[in-house]
């Protein structure tokens, strides 16, 4: 279950080193059982998903990876550590762009990989020390520093998420798509594995690709940014950033529509965030 950036790592860049990958919905369980091929050595996968938000049951697809005899590798970025914690369901790697939440801040680049000693010994101390992938002190510092403020920065940041998700369904001629909402397609698995919605909003807009760049111009507050997960909102159109690599046939199956945006609320007053998106509204319908 891949997207964006690692569907190009499994079509384009692993088949490079030798590593064939398979594809699948990664919203169906029975669907990574059937994928198993004697020579399965990982199942890799985002939950919840960018940008549809769609979710991957940690559980249940780690004892079938497990069961095959496969590690299972996270990107939690979207949950953030403190509301999924995918070592606890079964996982035995989670990665995450450090930036998104943990500077969240607009301040730095940098990653994280958590696993076990194990896995750290046989696979990633020789790697990392042979090709260098390290970050610099300041920037560790500065992500550190991130770390401490998480919590208090995530939490309000998910409040408002929140609102604004149920402010944009109320509208007419939107689909929202919002962990934390009850008509959220998977509301039951987002309240099992996680225990927040995160702090992204989605959302389709009638009149494709027109109407979303119309909505996105009209914007004064929010940005018009690919990052996620900082102190400013954010917002994005994957059709023509995140997933442009994709064909259109191959985004319409992933249910990346033109009209789709992806907004990552950031610590802005909530009066002033839903002041500037239905002054966007308004422009998106001009025409």
């Amino acid at each position: 279950a891949m997207f964006g950036s690692c569907l190009y790592v499994a079509q384009d860049l692993c088949p490079r080193f030798g590593i064939a990958c398979t594809l699948v919905d990664g919203r169906d369980t029975a669907a990574w059982q059937r994928a198993v091929q004697p020579n399965t050595k990982a199942f890799f996968f985002e939950t919840p998903a960018n940008p549809t938000l769609d979710l991957v049951d940690i559980a249940a697809v780690s004892e079938i990876a497990h069961a095959a005899g496969s590690l299972v590798l996270v990107d939690n970025v979207f949950a953030t550590p403190l509301m999924q914690k995918p070592l606890q369901l079964g996982a035995d790697v989670v990665v995450y762009s450090a930036t998104k939440h943990i500077d969240g801040q607009g301040r730095c680049l940098g990653g994280v990989v958590l696993c076990s000693d194990k896995f750290l010994k046989d696979h990633l101390h020789t790697f990392l020390r042979q090709t260098g992938p390290a970050l610099s002190p300041f920037n560790a510092w500065v992500l550190l520093k991130g770390l401490e403020t998480l919590p208090l920065r995530v939490r309000v940041q998910c409040e408002t998420a929140a609102r604004i998700a149920d402010h944009l369904a109320a509208q007419p001629g939107l689909k929202v798509l919002f962990c934390g909402r009850p008509d959220y397609p998977q509301a039951a698995l987002a309240k099992r594995q996680m225990t927040g919605p995160g702090t992204l909003v989605t959302f389709v807009l009638e009149g494709g690709k027109a109407a979303a760049f119309r909505f996105m111009n009209a914007l004064r507050l929010i940005r018009i940014s690919n990052n996620l997960g900082d102190a400013k909102s954010l917002i994005t159109h994957p059709a023509t950033t995140t997933h442009q690599r994709l064909k259109p046939e191959a985004r319409a199956e992933l249910g990346i529509s033109d009209g789709m945006l992806r907004l990552s609320v950031g610590l802005e007053g909530y009066a002033d965030l839903a002041a500037d998106i239905d002054r966007a509204l308004a422009a998106s319908r001009i025409g």
